[in-house]
């Protein structure tokens, strides 16, 4: 139901715009009634901030949209796009003023986006984009998981070899939204990216994003410039004040041993940067590797570019049955959330979260900074597992009994150099403190 409000929401913002010149424009399978028969002619023939209305088919094309318009499922409509054999689905392209932003206000909502090569939807040098109440599903078909390598893949996107660049991909966009989609059975589900320009201040919201089988359900990825679009390039622009909200991340990364998160946040050499960014509110369940997975691969000795993996916060989250992690960034498991780096990691927040069935719910694998994580609900297991010489201040936590870390058979446990005193004696429940209740300590 809330998927129907959103999408009749967003036709009336579309049909009801303050553009008084704006044109609606048809597209059925015919071609009849004076409507296009694909979507890309109609998006050819349609000018800057036009409405297009699909009605039901199946439309076997690749749509490429330079510029602001409104493509919407026709009311009560469930139309297709199968780009088998291409390799997108849609693209939302503005790499001709890359690394600027080339295109903007483009709204894409109601669509079934199945069978690319590569991604299902993609949108490159682009801002205040939205895509809602879509289903992108079985995109990546070129994926060769055995060899980790997706032939075909454009220059421009320049780690996407072990995942086709999953269901949806932002490079270089700022300022979107991508509410209420289906994303599931693609190689990897949602990926933030920076090839070319920074991605910076989008919302991921609501999204069902699920058994996508060979990358994580939602990825923030730094990555190394697209020299082959901008051949003065040569630091990654970053990833930066991204709000990852409300959306049920499960059962992706399970196809090959440690394949992905729920959620990755990942800046894995030098110069790379991912930061400012908020996970919130999101349920992460049952994924191969840790339901937060915080990866950095390569400190900086001097003179070389530091690392940015500073200042992200991961906030009221539920995290159930998630994997460890793996090589050179190895953790017990089940694990809830995992950061783990070769340079030190500063201003991290973890707070008000809840594990479940996870073996270690908290670790930290860095060789100095600091990880600040309070009133948390830690499963029965290992609370906090500090694995280097780094810094946690785990006051003001539930260890899932009152006596405290170690405490008793029933009590979660502490390991390496970890603040625990004092602790919470009863759950973190955040209804109770905004309502004025009293939450006990030691």
């Amino acid at each position: 139901m809330e998927k129907f409000r959103l999408l009749a929401a967003v036709t009336c913002l579309a049909a009801c715009s303050s553009l008084a010149a704006a044109a609606t424009l048809c597209v059925n399978p015919a071609g009849t009634n004076g409507c296009y028969k694909t979507i890309s002619a109609a998006v050819a023939a349609a000018a800057a901030g036009d409405l297009i209305q699909v009605w039901d088919g199946t439309y076997a094309e690749e749509v490429t949209i330079t510029k602001t318009l409104s493509v919407l499922a026709a009311p009560s409509a469930h139309p297709v796009i199968d780009a088998t054999n291409l390799p997108v689905g849609i693209f939302i392209n503005g790499m001709a003023a890359a690394p600027g932003v080339g295109v903007t206000g483009v709204l894409i909502s109601g669509l079934t986006v199945r069978n690319a090569n590569f991604e299902g939807i993609l949108i490159a040098n682009a801002a205040d984009v939205t895509i809602a109440g879509n289903h992108v599903s079985h995109n990546d078909r070129s994926l060769d998981p055995a060899n980790q390598a997706c032939p075909g893949i454009d220059a421009f996107e320049t780690n996407e070899g072990f995942d086709c660049g999953e269901g949806v991909h932002l490079i270089a966009t700022v300022n979107s939204t991508i509410i209420n989609n289906d994303i599931g059975r693609n190689a990897g589900g949602i990926l933030l990216s920076d090839e070319t320009g920074p991605t910076q201040d989008n919302v991921i919201k609501a999204n069902y994003v699920h058994d996508n089988p060979f990358d994580c359900g939602i990825t923030l990825a730094s990555h190394g410039p697209a020299t082959s679009v901008i051949p003065t390039a040569r630091l990654p622009y970053g990833i930066l004040h991204n709000t990852i909200t409300q959306n049920l991340s499960a059962r992706n990364g399970l196809a090959l041993f440690g394949a992905g998160a729920g959620v990755g946040i990942f800046a894995p050499f030098p110069g790379t940067t991912n930061a400012g960014n908020v996970v919130i509110g999101n349920q992460l369940i049952g994924n191969g590797l840790p339901g937060v997975a915080m990866h950095n691969h390569a400190a900086a000795p001097a003179p070389a570019p530091p690392v940015n993996i500073n200042e992200n916060a991961i906030i009221n989250n539920h995290f159930v049955g998630n994997g460890a992690d793996t090589e050179d960034t190895a953790t017990p498991g089940p694990t809830g959330i995992n950061i783990a780096s070769q340079a030190p990691v500063f201003g991290t927040v973890i707070t008000g979260n809840t594990f479940d069935h996870e073996q270690v719910d908290i670790a930290f694998n860095a060789p100095g900074g600091l990880v600040a994580a309070h009133f948390n609900n830690f499963s029965k297991g290992i609370g906090v597992d500090n694995l280097l010489s780094g810094v946690v201040d785990a006051t003001e936590n539930w260890w899932h009994c009152p006596f405290g870390p170690g405490g008793g058979a029933a009590c979660a446990t502490s390991s390496g150099t970890v603040w625990t005193t004092p602790w919470l004696t009863s759950p973190y429940d955040a209804d109770a403190i905004s309502s004025g209740s009293d939450q006990d300590d030691d």
